[in-house]
């Protein structure tokens, strides 16, 4: 079984991917950096220069290996569950865990980070806004397990999202897997 961790830009997803990763002693895989690697650039120019299309196609590219993983950590891109072709290819291979965080919060968290916006001309709070207000019920229809990542260390958070992995585990399987 794979664990996927979504949610908006700033979430938490690769913070705490890599935690529990490191945890469950399982290898973790981030979309964003494999799509640097596989462009050899940053996704950032792909978008400023070619636009959004050519972002998602790689993105659903991408999607189709991490779908073939066994038994990894998959930090997967803010709005990677926005679309029904990416959600096709992972689902049933996976713990899909979203990480919920308020607006504030993810605007405060990312807003050193230069990243493209999805609605054009719109503030970085605005842009949350929107994106969270239109596309938010694809994000919680997409998740096996909801876990709101805010408020609490880091180590807290790893420890909260390792008892529900084992219970999802368990409930899924109907017996208990150490995790």
């Amino acid at each position: 079984m794979n664990i996927y961790f979504c949610g908006m830009i700033g979430s938490g997803k690769t913070t705490l991917g890599r935690s529990v990763a490191q945890s469950l002693a399982m290898p973790c895989f981030d979309l964003d950096e494999e799509m640097n690697r596989s462009l050899g650039y940053s996704f950032h120019r792909l978008v400023n220069e070619r636009g959004w299309l050519p972002f998602r196609e790689l993105e659903y590219s991408i999607c189709k290996r991490f779908s073939k993983q066994m038994g990894a950590v998959v930090c997967l891109g803010g709005g990677t569950v926005r679309y029904e072709w990416n959600l096709d290819v992972l689902h049933g291979t996976g713990l899909m865990i979203l990480l919920e965080v308020s607006e504030s919060e993810l605007a405060r968290r990312v807003r050193a980070a230069d990243r493209p916006r999805v609605n054009a001309g719109t503030t970085l709070e605005e842009d949350i806004r929107l994106i969270w207000s239109t596309e938010g019920n694809k994000y919680r229809g997409a998740a096996d397990v909801v876990y709101r990542a805010e408020g609490k260390s880091i180590e807290e958070e790893v420890e909260e999202l390792l008892a529900l992995i084992r219970d999802h585990w368990a409930a899924a399987h109907g017996r208990f897997r150490d995790v």
